[in-house]
């Protein structure tokens, strides 16, 4: 029986308390805490049991520490915003408390994110005896574990990696963003980078694209080249890997309206004046586009995200794709959120299982594919989000 504390409730702190709430033999005592305490409460009313929730506002470190205290949770399982990763790492060093993410740290004043920050705190957590687990959602998260899965029984070496994320819904608006607008513009918007014969080479903003045939009568799309922060983990920890990508979908209505919105200017993250006051354009930007956790009535279709590996087994060529597909009215159905929030979800509450059972286990800072893959995929399977594999 453990106690795990949720911080964020926003549409993925939504699924996530769902499926934490479904587990009671693993999440015995659940917390729900945000800035804004009537979302939590409404996230409380939908699930089939009770949960406490908290008001926190997670950039202040005293308030998390009196909080974890006073709740005393074996694991704090972050979903807020990636720019406070780090002050709840501080939180959970200074309880002596488990950590688990789904995205890595993000500076407010720059739209950089890499690892190099939560890396920092291994030997912090390991001579604490704690363990932090960074990126446990789909991509990073899952598309980890795939690459793990493989390594394992697959492969003898992966030589080239595409991580290919398609959302195919629709959900009827002009222009919206199925999780955070504001990460998720700055994402978008970043210059290109993939990993290519031990160096990283850089591109111009969604300046590569591809068409990819994505199965089960999704179809052909196209595809646009990202960085993503998972490459900079598996790029380590892959035998024998020579090329690393990642690969996003997007329909060129959404790109129309951001190009528009670039050139206005309307994606800054830089402070300007307005009527004596400082704004951050993207993030008033943010208030005027639809919240994502919205969306969920509306969003009809499907997400497929996969792992397109290629490399040598026993000395011969092999292919290998791992692949989820997730319906957006099926996850609306069960937790009230669409696809994209529980495609991220499903994986933060395994892997905060996973940790909780002590089937994961370790000292320090860690990365999704370092542990044995094999007890997730099995939880992927009975959770939700069902795998398949086409080997050629």
């Amino acid at each position: 029986m453990s106690r795990v504390l949720i911080v964020g409730a926003g549409g993925v702190g939504q699924v996530v308390a769902h499926k934490c709430a479904q587990l009671p033999e693993v999440f015995h005592e659940i917390c729900l805490a945000s800035r804004t305490v009537s979302k939590c409460d409404a996230i409380a009313a939908q699930l089939p049991r009770p949960i406490r929730t908290a008001q926190v506002d997670a950039d202040n470190v005293p308030e998390m520490v009196a909080l974890i205290n006073d709740f005393k949770p074996d694991l704090v399982l972050n979903v807020a915003l990636p720019y406070q990763d780090l002050n709840i790492m501080d939180a959970c060093l200074e309880t002596g408390v488990h950590y688990l993410d789904t995205a890595n740290y993000e500076p407010l004043d720059e739209a950089k994110f890499e690892y190099k920050w939560q890396w920092a705190y291994q030997d912090r957590f390991r001579e604490k005896g704690l363990m932090a687990l960074l990126g446990s959602g789909f991509d990073p998260g899952v598309t980890n574990v795939f690459c793990a899965y493989a390594q394992k029984h697959h492969f003898d070496e992966i030589h080239q990696l595409d991580i290919i994320d398609c959302n195919a819904g629709d959900h009827g608006k002009h222009f919206a963003t199925n999780f955070n607008p504001e990460i998720n513009i700055r994402e978008v918007t970043a210059r290109g980078r993939y990993w290519e014969r031990g160096e990283w080479v850089e591109t111009d903003p969604l300046s590569w694209s591809m068409s990819y045939d994505f199965p089960e009568g999704i179809g052909p799309k196209k595809c646009y080249l990202m960085y993503h922060e998972e490459l900079e983990s598996l790029v380590q920890n892959l035998r024998g890997i020579r090329r690393a990508r990642f690969w996003m979908t997007f329909s060129d209505n959404y790109l129309k309206h951001l190009e528009v919105l670039e050139n206005i200017g309307m994606t800054r993250i830089d402070a300007v004046e307005h009527n004596g006051c400082e704004i951050v354009p993207l993030q008033f930007l943010k208030t005027l586009l639809p919240d994502p956790a919205s969306l969920g009535p509306d969003t009809k279709g499907r997400t497929c995200i996969g792992c397109l590996m290629r490399g040598v087994k026993d000395g011969k060529e092999k292919q290998v794709y791992v692949y989820n597909i997730c319906d957006h009215q099926d996850a609306y159905r069960e937790v009230k959120s669409q696809a994209v929030s529980y495609t991220t979800g499903v994986p933060a509450m395994i892997g905060a299982a996973m940790m909780l059972t002590g089937k994961w286990k370790g000292e320090g800072v860690f990365n999704m594919e370092e542990f044995d893959p094999d007890p997730f995929m099995d939880m992927l399977n009975t959770h939700g989000l069902p795998w398949k594999e086409i080997i050629s």
